[in-house]
């Protein structure tokens, strides 16, 4: 056996997936899934009856959750599909610089500081008029597969 310590770089988190299995016979309508490497919520949800070969395919349409783009795909039904882990964190925004990026507060007290303003230009509005009132905006930051986004917005009330 060898003396010598091995030395082991981490360059990765924790180890956790980023998606689970889950089979595709039951991912529902407003369920997320992978498309393309891509993670989406399900917008439709259709099942043709088994064919000659004996599998029930699910095709699913569904938009991904960042982008917003429409992807669709057909699986077998006794398949297994990849599903993301989406988490949604509410944090409350603090300052937006003049690059685009904002600082929000953490529950734990600290500031998130390497978030983009989003891209949805109704959202991007309404987010820069409430702050330039100097409203308390709380800002809803949807996470999945090492990718966040701004997606909704909360004021409450003035500062």
């Amino acid at each position: 056996m060898s003396d010598e310590e091995h030395q082991f770089e981490s360059k990765a988190d924790a180890g956790a997936s980023k998606t689970y299995p889950q089979q595709a016979g039951t991912i529902r309508k407003n369920g997320y899934i992978v498309i393309k490497g891509r993670p989406c919520k399900v917008v439709e949800v259709s099942t043709s009856k088994t064919g000659k070969h004996g599998h029930a395919k699910c095709h699913f349409v569904a938009i991904d959750i960042f982008t917003g783009k429409k992807l669709e795909d057909i699986v077998p039904s006794s398949h297994n599909c990849d599903v993301p882990h989406v988490n949604r964190t509410d944090y409350q925004l603090i300052d937006i610089s003049e690059d685009g990026f904002v600082s929000l507060l953490t529950d734990s007290g600290n500031t998130k500081d390497d978030l983009r303003l989003p891209t949805d230009d109704n959202l991007l509005s309404q987010i820069k008029d409430g702050f330039a009132e100097g409203k308390d905006l709380v800002v809803s930051v949807m996470s999945a597969m090492g990718e966040e986004q701004i997606n909704a917005l909360k004021d409450i009330g003035p500062k």
